[in-house]
Order: C-alpha cells, then sequence, then structure tokens
C-alpha cells in the first residue's frame, strides 16, 4: 500500500507498507523497525509478538513518546500483558493494531505534531 501525503522536512513518514517490508521517506526497511518523527531505530530485535518483553521497549520509551504504536504484523495480536502494563504504567498510551493499520496511524498522529513511536514487526 503507497501512502503519499507528505510533512514537514526532517520528519520521519511512512510512505508505503507491503511486501515484506516498510518504507520510511521512500528507504525500504524489510526488518522490525521504529519510527518516530525525528528518529529510526532500524533493525529493531523482535520480529515476533510472542517474543515482546518489557525490556525491548526501553530504548523507546527512553525517547518519550506520548503514544506507542505497536504493529503486530499482518494480523493484531495482543502482546503479552507484563508488555501492556509496563507500557501503561510509565504514563505512555499504547494502542496495538495489524502493522498497516499502525502505518497509517502513525502518519496521522504525527501530522497532529504528537510525539508518536510506531513499533513495526517485521515477521522474518
Amino acid at each position: 500500500m503507497k501512502m503519499t501525503r507528505e510533512y514537514g522536512e526532517g520528519q520521519n513518514i511512512i510512505t508505503a507498507y507491503g511486501g515484506g517490508g516498510v518504507q520510511v521517506n521512500h528507504q525500504a526497511h524489510h526488518e522490525s523497525l521504529v519510527v518516530l518523527p525525528d528518529q529510526l531505530i532500524p533493525q529493531w530485535p523482535v520480529s515476533r509478538v510472542d517474543d515482546l518483553k518489557p525490556e525491548v521497549f526501553e530504548p523507546v520509551l527512553a525517547l518519550s513518546p506520548e503514544i506507542v504504536l505497536l504493529g503486530t504484523g499482518p494480523t493484531l495480536r495482543w502482546p503479552p500483558r507484563e508488555v501492556l502494563y509496563a507500557i501503561r504504567a510509565r504514563g505512555i498510551g499504547l494502542e496495538v493494531m495489524d502493522t498497516s493499520a499502525a502505518c497509517r496511524t502513525y502518519n496521522i498522529v504525527m501530522g497532529e505534531g504528537r510525539r508518536v513511536a510506531a513499533v513495526l514487526l517485521i515477521p522474518g
């Protein structure tokens, strides 16, 4: 799926999703990654929901997002409860959805000027 709306310079936007990867600013990524408006964490170490643990989110939470969008792959899958509790305990919003929806939602929330982090799982 191609996403065409452009935002301001210096902001990471998701320009496409599908075919086993995500494009950020028209650059392809075929491994899990984290996208924030001003930062990109490529090659995030988790590609399966079952492997998510609270500690893998620490680098993301240290960047103080208002909300984390967790894209769980082609279908929505809930992460372990300890992940949900750990993020919410920090006062950070968490929305879980399939990766396609997370990509679309990220662009909308980022376009509103909010500090959003999209954690996008790309199955390997």
